[in-house]
């Protein structure tokens, strides 16, 4: 969908000259942005990962504690519009938690995949990254589980089952 209407974020990883020639055919998909070296282009693709997987995360467990406090999560939603908090994730993600939809648009298993690409590229450039890892294994329990066809927000349902133990 996101090439259809020309807003992927595509990021690249090369020199300059080559990024030139091929930037008016990436534009036709997208924002594409020379990141760095060969390789950047992926590791960038890492970083948007991180950070659509711990917003999910962070997004489960707002919505979580909103439903256990007796605070209506749709109207937490609503009240973070336009502030610091929102984001595509939480309006979109937020409300299929809310509704408990977790048709796969995004799946589990991919999230998985893609987390665990995360935290070997950290131990590759000998970097910990503990947030990530965190999530890369609530992603495993949710495939684990038998969820990894449903949505990567059903990271909600992992924050659902620490709950009920």
């Amino acid at each position: 969908m996101g090439a259809e209407e020309a807003t992927l974020a595509i990021m690249i990883g090369g020199d300059e000259e080559t990024f030139r020639n091929c930037y008016e055919l990436l534009k036709i998909m997208g924002n594409p942005t020379l990141v760095g070296p060969i390789s950047s282009g992926q590791i960038s693709k890492l970083a948007n990962q991180i950070i659509v997987g711990v917003t999910i995360g962070a997004v489960a467990e707002a919505v979580t504690l909103c439903e256990k406090s007796g605070t209506n999560p749709s109207k937490m939603i609503e009240a973070l519009s336009g502030g610091w908090a929102d984001s595509k994730i939480l309006q979109t993600h937020g409300k299929r938690m809310i509704n408990k939809d977790f048709t796969p648009k995004g799946k589990t298993t991919t999230q998985l995949k893609d987390m665990t690409n995360i935290v070997n590229a950290g131990k590759a450039a000998e970097t910990h990254l503990p947030i990530s890892s965190l999530i890369k294994e609530m992603y495993k329990d949710l495939v684990a589980d038998g969820q990894g066809n449903t949505d990567h927000s059903s990271l909600y349902k992992a924050i659902e089952k620490i709950n009920k133990k």
